[in-house]
């Protein structure tokens, strides 16, 4: 599960059983017909399709049809969306974000540098209090010992894996939060008058926090009251598990407000106009929805998951961009 998104931080009829969500009548578009159609990577659009029917909860009669394809290659996998999707364009504007799986160094026992506990969830989280609070107390039972900048945007992304001295490496996951909204700090701070620059990217301010470890960062993160818990265990190499209960694919799956959007629905994003500076222009293609976030509110709002590691990370960080949105849906009489 997504703990809060950074930037600014098949279909719910193909992978909720064919149902979707009750809308007035709303024009359906061929595939073709999208923005950015001819220049996607049909093939991967369609295994990430394939993907999220293997891991679906229960059975999906319209992914029959899918996984009796088997693995298609460009020109099979572009013929075979359009033969059985069709788009539905979501009303209004809203923001796409991105997020990633961070790869930490961490430590077993404190030191001066990684002096912030990795605590695991308390039996009632959301009596804990607020971030100020919950850091106030003793960690006798801290599951790991991290830099505190480390540790603050561990739980921006909610999920990322740990590397030890010793080699281990350990996957943190989610476990639960405090109750609290999340708040972003990087506006708290400009508020306030107290910019860390021009650069407001997350590896920015990722840096500023570093730079500025002790009274200073620890202010400006409490202005983030909300609080995440972990739990640690062995690193398979997998890919981070998702609020829907599947692996997250990178590059092709979004945390969504669930109040709007089903899991597992299919969804295409554009994605354009981007407000961060060294950020790609645009982002076009088919994604699944497989994951949810604290800050992910709204009916056109999405944040990507660009995969583990550094490079996702900076990638990551840069992402804010208005987005269009559109449901993909089956096409009338391709339920099977």
């Amino acid at each position: 599960m997504r703990a809060g998104g950074w930037a600014a931080a098949l279909a719910a009829a193909v992978l909720a059983g064919c149902a979707t969500m009750p809308t007035p009548a709303v024009r359906r578009l061929p595939l073709a017909r999208l923005p950015g159609w001819e220049a996607e990577n049909h093939a991967a659009a369609f295994a990430a399709i394939r993907a999220a029917c293997v891991q679906a909860r229960r059975p999906l009669a319209v992914c029959r049809g899918v996984l009796a394809q088997g693995v298609l290659d460009e020109p099979r996998a572009k013929a075979f969306l359009e033969r059985r999707f069709r788009a539905e364009p979501v009303a209004g504007e809203g923001l796409l974000t991105g997020y990633f799986a961070p790869l930490y160094p961490a430590r077993h026992a404190p030191d001066a540098r990684f002096d912030a506990p990795v605590r695991p969830a308390p039996a009632d989280p959301h009596a804990a209090g607020d971030r100020a609070a919950i850091e106030s107390r003793p960690a006798p039972d801290a599951l790991a010992w991290m830099r505190p900048e480390d540790l603050f945007f561990l739980q921006i992304q909610g999920s990322g894996e740990l590397r030890f001295r010793d080699g281990a490496m350990w996957r943190a996951a989610y476990a639960a939060d405090n109750g609290r909204a999340y708040a972003s700090i990087a506006a708290a701070l400009a508020r306030r008058g107290r910019s860390f620059g021009r650069d407001t990217s997350g590896g920015a301010l990722h840096a500023w926090l570093a730079r500025h470890r002790g009274p200073a960062a620890d202010e400006a993160m409490r202005l983030d009251p909300r609080y995440i818990f972990f739990r640690l265990s062995p690193d398979d190499g997998a890919q981070p598990i998702g609020a829907a209960g599947a692996p997250l694919i990178a590059g092709r799956s979004v945390a969504v407000d669930p109040a709007h959007h089903p899991y597992d629905e299919i969804l295409w994003i554009d994605a354009g106009a981007p407000s961060l500076p060294g950020a790609r222009s645009s982002y076009r293609r088919l994604v699944v929805a497989l994951d949810a976030g604290a800050a992910i509110k709204g009916e056109v709002r999405a944040d990507l998951y660009l995969g583990q590691g550094a490079a996702a990370g900076r990638e990551a960080g840069r992402v804010s961009h208005r987005l269009r949105l559109y449901r993909i849906v089956p096409s009338r009489g391709s339920r099977r």
